[in-house]
């Protein structure tokens, strides 16, 4: 199989997994069959998974295991949480913890149904799982005064509060889970496909996650490509408790949904046609402005997904309280 047609074919179903140099193992079942040349050429081999069926990846240089398999009506994904790509230092000065194996066992629906309306969640409940077995978990433990009744909810990605995350917009709670609070850069450089943007996930309710680059008209494949943007938008005018000052995005409560001003829903997705679904499906969308990850889920949440009682999260550092603003 030559380049052209091993490029062709990731482009339309394909994920690259595994870092260069390290030593993988791969099984698949129902994949492209792809394992493309690692540069520089000395590097170990890098393997294509259609993300959509059963695969098995290990990585001996990151520590990544992930197994996904579809059967009955039930994707199962098992994973040790470990991402494929490297990540910044931890401990550090704001995230004391060190990034350890997990033991997640997921069953998610394959064909799931959205609702009418979409159901916010709060903390611990994580999003997603990303096709390297690393959380999608977008929201943080502090508040405002350190008071979780406060009504005012730390933006993990606002710039006043530092968190010790990594260039993958990542950390490690006290557990050891390594996650994602935004898009992780690493594990958005291993995905190799032009064109639209790849699927990168699953979200709790069995609906895919993908990155933001989709068709201008969502059930035409021809009307090209664009960047999708939120329907989110920062509030004008000035907090009415708490911290006080303008709205600027350092808290959640500081943006609104306002419906149709971006290409995406109060839960930050849309009906599309992909590659991977070409008839079509509901999926969630990570973007670069507010929320970057979904808040909320347009279907049901799968019972293996649920996660009940206190915040576990990681910064070990009380976050700063931002200065009155006018």
């Amino acid at each position: 199989m030559n380049d052209t047609t091993q490029n062709d074919l990731v482009s339309r179903r394909g994920f690259l997994l595994g870092s260069l140099g390290s030593t993988i193992a791969f099984t698949a079942a129902g994949t492209t069959g792809l394992i493309l040349k690692a540069s520089p050429s000395n590097a170990a081999p890098s393997f294509v998974a259609d993300v959509t069926g059963d695969y098995s990846f290990q990585d001996s240089t990151t520590g990544c295991v992930v197994t996904v398999t579809v059967a009955k009506g039930v994707r199962r994904i098992r994973s040790n949480g470990m991402p494929n790509h490297s990540t910044g230092q931890f401990p550090n000065s704001k995230n004391p913890n060190a990034i350890s194996p997990q033991s997640y066992d997921f069953s998610l629906p394959t064909n799931p149904t959205t609702n009418t309306r979409v159901a916010p969640y709060v903390i611990p409940q994580p999003f997603g799982i990303a096709v390297n077995g690393v959380l999608f978990d977008p929201l943080a433990a502090e508040f405002y005064d350190d008071d979780r009744n406060s009504g005012w909810s730390y933006n993990a990605l606002a710039n006043s509060i530092d968190l010790g995350l990594d260039d993958n917009e990542a950390h490690v709670q006290p557990s050891g889970a390594y996650h994602y609070h935004g898009i992780p850069e690493g594990l958005a450089d291993s995905v190799t496909r032009k064109g639209h943007s790849p699927l990168v996930g699953w979200a709790g309710d069995g609906f895919p996650i993908y990155l933001n680059r989709g068709y201008r008209e969502p059930r035409d494949t021809g009307s090209g490509l664009t960047r999708l943007g939120s329907s989110y938008r920062l509030k004008s005018g000035t907090r009415p408790s708490g911290p006080g000052g303008s709205y600027n995005g350092d808290f959640v409560e500081d943006f609104e949904y306002i419906a149709g001003s971006g290409d995406l829903d109060a839960a930050n997705g849309r009906f599309q046609k992909t590659p991977e679904f070409p008839r079509g499906t509901y999926c969630y969308i990570l973007t670069t402005d507010y929320p970057v990850v979904p808040r909320a889920f347009r279907g049901d949440l799968a019972t293996s997904f649920t996660k009940s009682g206190g915040p576990n999260r990681g910064t070990g550092q009380p976050p700063r309280r931002p200065q009155p603003r006018p």
